[in-house]
């Protein structure tokens, strides 16, 4: 007898082939059976027509920060509700385990740590998650049973050097025996069904006392000794954060990134590729890394957004524009401080020429003020202002744009949220981005799901994009989309009987209407453990998401199955060698 079956469905499956009618039954968490509507004869124990829906593969998510999220929601919202029912953990150095024993103020630092780098609430680190954990294994094994989407973890190249160097893991080089034990600190947690390991040199990425993160201050030799560890265990990946990831790479950095790959024998992805006309020689450079890597044995993969992903400003509090060379130690100032300062021409002057110069990189999309929207106010003095393009607002007042800007966030004392308007929305972005998708070391994703909870919104990226292929730009037909939303990763990561519709893999299945699929605005809400702040977003047109075959979205709307598993090393990845 069948568990479920879904009748007369358009079945999409995963493989970019032409969508086909049929019948799809469930039996004990895999697909029983695919067959020509009305053929089934196996009984089964719950119907549905399915009739006009499409029916997909779960989409994989490879690049997330659920985890700490996952234990105060077990649903992983709201990248559950979008279709995602696979999330990829641990990336950008970043992890909540190992921790050492004997140093309890470890789990503070690293909470700390989260939160500024991650833009995770602290409050929310300190009372949704228990710390009870000391090994990789034991923080898999703390949320084995208690999720309801599919996860997989790399471990975090940070939280081995604190585990093995302490405090001196900031700023400090490990003896011989110090990166031994961190090898095998590696190994143990890959034993125990880590991913693999990843890593960051990125300038941006600075602890909660505003150093350097650990890994930054590892040598190129430190990074191939754990690189090498990697390819000794089965299904394993690198995953790597570098300063040029934001713009444009150095010579230097592809040598490191073309060495790790090769030394390990595995895939090194990395995010973000940001693609944008304006740019034209960035994807060429950032590319050369992967041409490369394919030469030396390697292979390097590009993550890349298919949408443009919502994101709000302030002056009040962490966001992108601290990351702006010169504007962190301003914007870190008291909120009297740094009103003075902003309202001084001299220094607007100064953090304008910073952030329109070379070395601001990506972040030089940001310094276009006329084109932000003015959001939430707090002032009777911004009464109305709601909306409003600070352009318009400015030429109103006889102000420029950025001097306009500051006035109306000091009337709110810095509180008030800005959103700025995209510059590489144009015709010519989106060609580029769709040729650049036909690469084959371009990947999609980069959502940073459950991080930069109140500044980002990514994790309806699946079906944003989804609905743009069907009724919007229309750059691809919907068995391409779905495939780079589910085959593609699946493969990259060596998923065991994931990422498909066949017969035998797991029921990971998401049932849509294409007629209505599409993301709704991302709003603010306030439902993190201790009433902390984030972005969410109402997925449209999603009927139904099963993860191994038991039914976790209704209608949008969580069921309260818990049936996710923790995805590990070796046991539900195969390896993907590049050699």
């Amino acid at each position: 007898m069948l568990d479920h079956l879904i009748k007369g469905a358009t079945v999409v499956d995963g493989t970019g082939a032409p969508g086909h009618v049929a019948d799809v039954g469930i039996r004990d968490g895999r697909i029983a059976v695919i067959a020509e509507p009305g053929t089934v004869t196996d009984t089964a124990r719950t119907t549905e027509d399915a009739t006009g829906l499409v029916l997909t593969p779960g989409f994989v998510d490879p690049h997330t920060h659920y985890d700490a999220q996952l234990f105060w929601d077990p649903f992983a919202t709201p990248s559950m509700n979008h279709g995602v029912t696979t999330v990829a953990g641990g990336n950008c150095g970043f992890t909540l385990a190992p921790l050492h024993p004997e140093r309890p103020e470890d789990a503070d630092y690293t909470r700390r740590m989260m939160s500024k780098v991650e833009g995770m609430a602290l409050k929310a680190l300190e009372e949704g998650v228990d710390w009870s954990w000391s090994s990789f294994a034991e923080y898999l094994d703390a949320l084995e049973g208690r999720i309801a989407v599919n996860a997989g973890f790399m471990v975090g190249h940070c939280a081995l050097r604190r585990y093995v160097m302490g405090a001196e893991a900031v700023g400090g080089q490990p003896t011989p025996e110090q990166l031994e034990t961190m090898v095998g600190l590696l190994k143990e947690a890959m034993d125990a069904g880590a991913w693999g390991l990843s890593t960051t040199q990125s300038s941006t990425h600075s602890d909660g006392d505003g150093a350097p993160v650990a890994s930054r201050h590892a040598t190129p030799a430190e990074l191939i000794a754990l690189s090498k560890a990697v390819g000794e265990h089965e299904g394993t990946q690198l995953e790597a954060i570098l300063a040029g990831c934001l713009d444009q790479f150095s010579d230097d950095e592809i040598d490191l990134f073309v060495d790790m790959t090769a030394a390990a024998g595995r895939p090194l992805n990395w995010n973000v590729l940001t693609i944008d006309a304006g740019v034209p020689e960035r994807v060429p450079r950032q590319l050369v890394a992967s041409e490369r890597a394919r030469k030396s044995g390697g292979r390097i993969v590009a993550l890349t957004m298919p949408i443009l992903t919502p994101m709000n400003m302030s002056l009040g509090t962490f966001c992108a524009l601290n990351l702006i060379p010169g504007w962190g130690e301003i914007l870190a100032l008291s909120v009297p401080e740094r009103i003075a300062k902003l309202r001084d021409p001299d220094v607007r002057a100064e953090m304008l020429r910073r952030a329109d110069s070379k070395e601001a990189g990506v972040f030089r999309r940001l310094a276009n003020f006329g084109r932000y929207v003015i959001g939430d106010t707090y002032s009777d003095e911004n009464r109305g202002l709601t909306g409003r393009v600070v352009r318009d607002i400015a030429a109103e007042r006889g102000q420029d744009a950025f001097q306009c800007l500051v006035e109306i966030c000091a009337n709110d004392e810095l509180r008030t949220v800005l959103w700025p308007m995209p510059t590489d929305n144009d015709p010519a972005s989106w060609a580029l981005r769709r040729e650049t998708w036909d690469h084959e070391d371009v990947m999609l994703g980069g959502s940073d799901a459950g991080a930069h909870l109140d500044r980002m919104c990514g994790a309806p990226y699946t079906t944003r994009f989804l609905g743009d292929c069907l009724r919007g730009r229309k750059l691809l037909p919907l068995e391409q989309a779905v495939k780079m939303l589910t085959d593609d990763p699946a493969r990259l990561f060596g998923l065991r009987e994931r990422g498909r519709i066949a017969e035998g893999f797991h029921a990971d299945l998401v049932l849509l209407d294409p007629e209505r699929i599409d993301a709704g605005p991302a709003t603010l809400v306030h439902d993190l453990p201790g009433d902390s702040p984030r972005l969410d977003s109402r997925a449209i047109g999603i009927v139904s998401v099963r993860v191994n075959g038991v039914e976790t979205i209704r209608d949008d709307e969580v069921t309260g199955a818990i049936p996710g598993k923790v995805l590990r090393s070796g046991r539900d990845t195969r390896t993907v060698s590049t050699r």
